[in-house]
């Protein structure tokens, strides 16, 4: 049986592009594109790059994209939005949990949740980052967002997402956050690209700083930067605080 996760995104990628949470994408490109220092010899590898957005804002800047995700139809769409840009971007299907890349890349990115924190055990989630590390070379960086678990200490995930939710967009309903798990199920209500209604049974893991610090370590990175994930605006100035819902994270290998 496939997961909640694969189930959501056979048949949303227009809908997807819709979604209030991926309207930030230029002002992000050029986040990624300072921490290149402008270099476009820097081949990047875009894990969990659904529609491409990222994948190709940086392309038609002129940089090396390769851009992976389990999804074949968000992988289509991917590849059309780039034609109609006349990009080319490398789109391949791959599970992030076991990339076969070795230290082909200057830059990893792993933008709005791209697999990481949505996998169903924690193991899984650390073979996502031990994919992103065996695919960085050495001195290479990688930027990633997710969830920020001191959020949930503070706020009520529930009404966070309905202030977030867009017209057409995905609701939540039925939040549950498990102080034990750092993981929150909830009902996700939506209509898919057809106008068909969908309802999955989501769970998506929340991390604290020293969490994401300790994995990385355990990867080899040793220069590790936390901030807050501000929609369309990255920034080291950000420092985080339980206000975030999403962490910024930058790693050099």
């Amino acid at each position: 049986m496939s997961q909640w996760y694969e189930q959501l995104f056979a048949n949303y990628s227009r809908k997807y592009d819709q979604e209030s949470f991926t309207q930030g994408t230029a002002g992000e490109c050029d986040f990624i594109e300072k921490e290149t220092g402008y270099d476009k010899s820097v081949r990047i590898l875009d894990i969990g790059c659904g529609t491409g957005r990222h994948s190709i804002e940086l392309a038609a800047r002129g940089y090396r994209v390769t851009g992976v995700d389990l999804s074949d139809s968000m992988l289509a769409r991917a590849r059309e939005k780039a034609a109609e840009r006349n990009v080319r971007v490398d789109f391949l299907r791959k599970d992030a949990r076991s990339l076969s890349f070795d230290r082909e890349f200057g830059l990893v990115m792993m933008l709005c949740e791209g697999g990481f924190s949505l996998m169903e055990t924690d193991e899984m989630n650390y073979a996502i980052l031990r994919s992103a590390a065996s695919a960085l070379k050495e001195g290479g960086k990688f930027i990633f967002t997710t969830l920020n678990g001191l959020f949930p200490l503070f706020h009520s995930v529930r009404d966070f997402l309905a202030q977030a939710a867009t017209k057409d967009g995905a609701t939540y309903e039925k939040n549950t956050f498990d102080l034990m798990t750092f993981r929150d199920r909830s009902k996700t209500i939506l209509t898919d690209d057809d106008g068909n209604p969908m309802s999955l049974d989501s769970n998506e893991r929340y991390y604290v700083p020293p969490e994401i610090t300790w994995m990385l370590k355990s990867l080899g990175f040793s220069e590790i930067g936390i901030y807050g994930a501000k929609l369309g605006a990255f920034s080291r100035e950000d420092k985080l605080t339980t206000e975030d819902f999403e962490m910024l994270v930058i790693a050099v290998k």
